[in-house]
């Protein structure tokens, strides 16, 4: 039978390889399209990644759940935290820059994307890390 803390760290391990994927491919990609194919390229990477997003978030918050409930240890404690804020800084900042980006090409703005994507590596490499303690 599967813990909370082993759900906790596949969900994690996915979160991770899912934001490294985003923060050292797809993004720099997204970030080298020209201004004038910009609106059918983004719409394109907004579509194809929604769903996996939805997925990836969506299990970080069901093995999130299971493993508040479960009487977290300080390992799966910052692991949450970190997960967190990878979700708060998607929140507050990623999803409303793409938003704003949804309406045309923006440099300064592409740029503030990338950076805070990489806040978003930073924290999802916390998670794993922290979800691997809780796990000894």
């Amino acid at each position: 039978m599967m813990t909370s803390e082993a759900a906790l760290l596949a969900a994690a391990a996915a979160h991770f390889g899912f934001q490294a994927t985003v923060t050292a491919v797809v993004y720099p990609a997204l970030a080298r399209v020209p201004a004038a194919q910009w609106p059918d390229a983004h719409r394109a990477h907004t579509t194809a990644i929604t769903g996996l997003v939805v997925g990836v978030y969506g299990a970080l918050v069901v093995t999130g759940g299971w493993a508040l409930w479960s009487g977290p240890d300080a390992w799966t404690l910052l692991a949450l935290a970190a997960t967190a804020v990878a979700f708060a800084v998607t929140a507050a900042a990623a999803a409303p820059a793409h938003a704003r980006l949804s309406t045309g090409h923006d440099p300064g703005r592409i740029t503030a994307l990338l950076r805070v994507d990489r806040v978003r590596a930073a924290a999802s490499a916390v998670a794993l890390a922290a979800a691997v303690g809780a796990m000894w």
